[in-house]
This record gives structure tokens, C-alpha cells and sequence, in this order.
């Protein structure tokens, strides 16, 4: 089993609604957004997958989050904008486009993160 890890970020603004303390105010992160992958063997020249399209397909689910106010759009207009539901987001994005995807973890910060792992 190979276990393949690529690192993005993007910056945005949150508030998370309900929270009582600093949070409930709109600030912002410099998010950090490591995927891993898993793969059971490697292709003809000893690959497991190509990291450059991999970035290429989290770039592009990073985008829509980047320099924005993350309550302000789909789907954080209805839900908190926490790391969890970031996290499952991206998650469901990369599983659409048939990404081998095992987990996704969000860093708000270099001491605080989450991991999403689908459960059955």
C-alpha cells in the first residue's frame, strides 16, 4: 500500500456562527490543506500516481475558497464554515473527480488541525 500526501493552501475569512468566544468574529487563516491518497500498487514506470495532477485537481477545489469570506459562500451560507466542514468539503470535491482519496486534513493553524476520513 502506498500512501500518497500533497500540501496546498489557501487564505480566507470565517465566523462561526453559534461559537461564544473570539471565533464568533469574522477572521481569517492562512489555510493549509494536506490530501492523502492510497494506492494499492504503481504503474508501468513505478509511480503511484502523478503528484502533478493530483495538485492540479486540489488547486481547483482550493480556488473557490481562496481570499474569500468563507460564510459567504456555497455551502458555508448554510453551514459553519469550521475546519470539520472544510475538511469534508474538499473531501467530497476530490471523491467526485475518482480520486483515490483516504484522507484530508485542514490546518487553521501550524497547532490546530483536522483529519476527515469518511465513515461507513
Amino acid at each position: 500500500m502506498y500512501e500518497i500526501s500533497v500540501r496546498e493552501h489557501f487564505d480566507a475569512a470565517h465566523a462561526l456562527r453559534g461559537y461564544r468566544g473570539k471565533c464568533e468574529n469574522l477572521h481569517g487563516h492562512r489555510y493549509e490543506v494536506v490530501v492523502n491518497l492510497r494506492y494499492n500498487k504503481l504503474d508501468d514506470i513505478g509511480l503511484a500516481c502523478d503528484f502533478a495532477v493530483v495538485k492540479k485537481h486540489l488547486r481547483k477545489v482550493l480556488s473557490r475558497f481562496d481570499h474569500v469570506s468563507l460564510n459567504d459562500i456555497v455551502p458555508f451560507d448554510g453551514i459553519n464554515p469550521s475546519a470539520e466542514n472544510i475538511a469534508a468539503k474538499i473531501y467530497e470535491e476530490l471523491h467526485k473527480r475518482e480520486l483515490p482519496i483516504f484522507t484530508v486534513q485542514v490546518y487553521e493553524s501550524p497547532d490546530t488541525w483536522v483529519t476527515y476520513k469518511p465513515g461507513k
